[in-house]
């Protein structure tokens, strides 16, 4: 897990800012950034690197290695402290508060500004580096792909289709972006993994959440990876969270990212309520959805 960096805010000077942009800037050319180049990518002396690399060693902001030469390179927690900087500098969040959700490609921490907000921030390839570079549609056509590029290219894919699905789809209201950080609306409820029904409440449910998916498809968007883990239920209706992987609507395989969506939200309510829903077809639910022709799932029984 990477470790909550806003305590430490308070502590790093500008130039310690510039240091870690000057490293940022040099990763777009390669993995580790040369020492020598550092001056120039930062705008310090090389006196003052030498002491901010000092200061953000210590902190556990930069790695450093020595093998062919001497290179540095950002850790997440470097990069988080860029775009909390930005973040501060806009006003757009006061302080950091505690962690409303840890996963393996987000972290998600309530933050305040002038209602309580949530901070989420993008670990695309922090683990699986070499697998994620190869499965996301923002990596394909690039030769040399940093963890920082994947999860920055992440945070855009969803701030962009938050922006566009906002409010007309029941999507997280996006309030800024930056690096690999969006923050947005927090929103209250339960996951819709952990959440239990009534017999009656089911299909409803079920009918809610489908037709969300409707509205996204007629705004140009399939949100990709779709599941109970990404859905909130609360007492005024469900919200669709995690959209870094949805595609448009022209996509190529778009059809098939939507039937397979369709087909995991339906599975999942099967899976937990035996009898109260009944047998789809996947492909003529996916159809109804995308020809705006979807009212409940009922209408697409197997036995209908």
């Amino acid at each position: 897990m990477v470790r909550n960096v806003a305590p430490e805010m308070a502590d790093l000077e500008a130039e310690d800012f510039h240091l870690l942009s000057g490293v940022e800037q040099g990763m777009r050319f390669s993995e580790w950034v040369q020492k020598s180049k550092i001056p120039e990518f930062s705008r310090l002396t090389p006196e003052e690197v030498d002491y901010r690399l000092d200061r953000c060693l210590d902190r556990e902001l930069l790695e450093r290695q020595t093998i062919q030469y001497e290179g540095y390179t950002l850790k997440f927690e470097g990069y988080d402290a860029l775009a909390l900087h930005t973040f501060a500098e806009r006003d757009t969040i006061d302080g950091v508060g505690s962690p409303l959700g840890v996963g393996k490609e987000s972290d998600v921490y309530e933050v305040q500004s002038f209602r309580p907000l949530a901070l989420k921030y993008h670990r695309e390839g922090y683990t699986n580096f070499r697998e994620v570079m190869k499965e996301r549609d923002y990596t394909s056509d690039r030769e040399h792909v940093s963890w920082l590029y994947t999860a920055r290219k992440a945070a855009e894919r969803e701030h962009g289709a938050l922006e566009a699905l906002y409010p007309d789809v029941s999507v997280p209201r996006p309030v800024d972006h930056n690096r690999h950080a969006i923050v947005m609306e927090k929103i209250d409820g339960v996951e819709l993994a952990r959440a239990k029904f009534e017999d009656e409440q089911v299909v409803p449910v079920l009918d809610l959440i489908l037709r969300e998916m409707a509205k996204a498809y007629e705004l140009g968007y399939v949100h990709a990876d779709m599941s109970e883990y990404n859905v909130f239920v609360a007492s005024d209706g469900i919200t669709i969270f995690d959209w870094p992987q949805a595609v448009d609507t022209d996509h190529e395989n778009a059809d098939e990212f939507l039937e397979r969506d369709a087909s995991n939200v339906v599975g999942y309510f099967q899976r937990k309520y035996p009898g109260r829903v009944p047998e789809v077809d996947a492909a003529a639910l996916a159809a109804g959805i995308a020809d705006g022709e979807f009212e409940t799932v009922r209408d697409f029984s197997e036995d209908h």
